[in-house]
């Protein structure tokens, strides 16, 4: 199962050859879903290609490939430390810790919906100062989405126009951007010649330790005001609470360590919306808007804003909202796991240990499941009764036991902040529809969207989509 070594002729930039998430599909076709590559001279990783491979590798296996891989770009700062990067024993304590949390803070519950409301009020608003003016609504989408786990986390919400929340964005998106580009992924496979060299991941470094001090501020400031009886104010305040209890024991997983490198780790997951996660392309959503807005407008009308509870009542909105999503692809090459113990695997012995990259992006556009996958169609996600039907094969988050911990939050928020839109603006591109393409701009680790300008006009002005 093996292919031939892969130069870094293979990860150079897009103008040169295909991006990796787009190679692994077409290597497959000659040598399976179930192949080995070599990132360099000395790391060798197990590529999963498709629906079939990756769901009986992830959710058929899922202790045996819970184990995380390797990420050269984020090691030298996470270090095998925190809630995404830990294994083994650590990783375990830490996510079901990091879970009941965000549940004790309202995360899937009412409470963490009406937070969710409260910042679409914000950003429906900021949306409206706009005045019909062309803007990339990204950074908007980006703060949106920021302030939600900023307020979980640390239990702050900051301003759009704050000086230091827009730094925070920024560095967020400059880590997303370094990455997914192609130094980024050259990095990857040579870090070990690279790493005391200066260049890009000097920067890369940079942004992340932007993160990190900010995160690091937070929790200083949190042991000032911490009230050691309880109940937590946030995900910081229950980290120190837990490290309290378990200050006596030698073998605790909850160390300064962990607490900072967990938090920070949410502060980049739930900032690196900009341009991508987990709101797609706006493009798309362009292109079919005024069908979403009948459809809320008939259902709902228009003196309240959408409800979670809503969803059920509006297919069209939510087949839209997946279709965006499947077909950006979020992460397309998967993060990369590794096998927590030596696992047969479609009569291949793999040791423990081995690194596994699981291309989501080849699962979300499989043939076999979705037919044309290229177009955008969201009627692949209807029923011939009109109602929202799932797909198994619709993972944008990953499945099995190293699934994004914030899966429900994200789809939420995804719900949530583009129903209220759709319902309280019709969209315009200032340029012509033509012109729009669903293809991101940046194809790495991550998808990123190309740049993209909207106007907006409030929908009792009425109008349709196109150009003013």
């Amino acid at each position: 199962m093996e292919a031939p070594w892969l130069t870094v002729a293979v990860w150079a930039p897009q103008q040169l050859t295909p991006s990796p998430s787009l190679l692994c599909p077409q290597l497959s076709e000659k040598y399976g879903p179930v192949f080995t590559v070599h990132l360099g001279p000395w790391r060798r990783v197990v590529v999963l290609v498709g629906h079939e491979a990756v769901q009986e590798a992830l959710g058929g296996q899922a202790e045996e490939f819970s184990g995380r891989g390797t990420l050269a770009t984020l090691d030298q700062v996470f270090d095998g430390h925190g809630v995404f990067f830990a294994n083994g024993e650590r990783w375990k304590q830490l996510r079901k810790f990091t879970m009941l949390a965000l549940r004790d803070l309202g995360m899937g519950k009412r409470e963490g919906e009406e937070l969710i409301q409260a910042e679409v009020q914000c950003l429906v608003e900021a949306f409206r100062e706009t005045e019909g003016r062309p803007f990339d609504p990204s950074l908007l989408l980006a703060q949106a989405t920021s302030n939600v786990i900023c307020s979980l986390t640390f239990g702050l919400r900051f301003p759009y126009k704050d000086k230091e929340f827009q730094a925070i964005i920024q560095a967020a998106g400059d880590t997303l951007l370094g990455i997914s580009s192609p130094w980024g992924q050259t990095y990857e496979m040579f870090s070990w010649l690279l790493r005391p060299l200066p260049g890009p991941h000097t920067q890369l470094l940079h942004h992340l330790g932007t993160l990190a001090t900010f995160a690091a501020q937070q929790v200083q400031q949190h042991r000032g005001s911490l009230d050691s009886s309880g109940p937590a104010r946030d995900v910081v305040d229950a980290f120190l609470l837990k490290m309290a209890q378990e200050e006596q024991k030698p073998n605790t997983e909850f160390t300064e360590k962990n607490l900072l490198m967990t938090v920070t780790y949410l502060l980049f997951a739930g900032t690196m919306k900009k341009g991508f996660h987990p709101t797609p392309d706006p493009s798309p959503l362009l292109l079919l808007a005024e069908r979403v807005r009948e459809e809320l407008t008939r259902e709902l009308g228009t003196d309240r804003a959408p409800r979670l509870g809503d969803r059920a009542r509006l297919p069209y909105t939510d087949a839209v909202l997946h279709e965006a999503q499947r077909l950006l692809a979020l992460v397309p090459m998967g993060m990369p796991h590794s096998l927590t113990k030596t696992t047969c695997f479609r009569g291949y012995i793999l040791p423990q240990g081995t690194e596994i990259f699981p291309v989501l992006g080849s699962v979300l556009h499989d043939p076999k499941v979705f037919e044309r996958p290229e177009e955008f169609n969201p009627d692949r996600f209807l029923d011939e009764n009109g109602q929202f039907k799932k797909h198994e094969a619709f993972l944008p988050f990953s499945l099995g036991k190293r699934v994004c911990l914030g899966e429900g939050l994200a789809q939420a928020e995804l719900f949530l902040f583009f129903a209220a839109i759709l319902q309280s603006f019709s969209l315009e591109s200032p340029g012509p529809l033509s012109t729009l393409s669903l293809q991101p701009a940046i194809s790495g680790l991550f998808n990123i969207p190309p740049a993209f300008q909207l106007q907006v006009h409030p929908a009792e002005e009425g109008g349709s989509l196109g150009q003013r």
